[in-house]
């Protein structure tokens, strides 16, 4: 009977974070001024080979904050209508709240300390989550302040190319133009990307480290 190696445990793989897809749809640019409309949030897991997969999704539209600015660009682009009552949209905070706990929740299930965000063109999404958290005045958030995974720069260096939906066809992911720009569709589509970067990083022999160290030295057993 074989243990799980210790560098094949989610909470050895990123020095101790739980990876967290995100992606948002807004009413511009900027995160200071401009709606939050929608996020998508992916969880991940990792099995005894150290592969990792998709786990739990979680998908909000987002009622605009009070004096958000919404440019009719921005919403052309996304095809959202912050109006429409079919959205059955909430509140930042109720969205932020139900994504704490959830995330908490796989966090410490898997043993990992904090969570970081994975996104594509990682600044951007982190910008408007870190502002909406802020505007919530809401406390003990599971994600790094500052440190992300970004799949754009990931992507150009395995793929060669940072484009979601280009890198996406140059792994063999499908991609549906005309589902995209939907938070949930992109945050799925990002989440596999990574997955996928990551799981050939080790395929390729990249992971474990072939170093002996204090981080690895208890890395591997096997038992008859």
């Amino acid at each position: 009977m074989s243990e799980i190696c210790d560098a094949n445990k989610l909470s050895n793989r990123f020095r101790g974070y739980f990876p967290v897809v995100i992606d948002v749809e807004t009413a511009g640019f900027n995160a200071q001024t401009d709606a939050l409309l929608e996020i998508a949030v992916t969880m991940l897991k990792m099995d005894d080979e150290g592969i990792l997969s998709l786990d739990k999704t979680l998908h909000f539209n987002i009622e605009p904050f009070e004096g958000a600015n919404l440019e009719p660009e921005a919403l052309a682009f996304t095809g959202i209508d912050p109006t429409n009552p079919l959205r059955g949209a909430i509140s930042e905070k109720e969205a932020f709240l139900e994504i704490f706990k959830e995330v908490k929740k796989a966090q410490k299930a898997v043993g990992c300390h904090r969570s970081i965000i994975v996104a594509h063109n990682a600044a951007f999404d982190h910008g408007f989550v870190t502002q909406a958290i802020e505007r919530c005045a809401l406390k003990r958030s599971p994600f790094h302040p500052f440190a992300t995974f970004d799949t754009a720069a990931l992507s150009g260096l395995a793929l060669g190319h940072t484009v979601l939906a280009k890198a996406c066809s140059i792994a063999g992911i499908p991609f549906d133009n005309n589902e995209a720009h939907s938070a949930l569709y992109d945050t799925e589509r990002t989440a596999e990307l990574f997955c996928l970067i990551v799981n050939r990083w080790k395929a390729l022999g990249g992971w474990p480290l072939a170093v002996d160290d204090e981080s690895t030295e208890d890395s591997c057993s096997e038992e008859a």
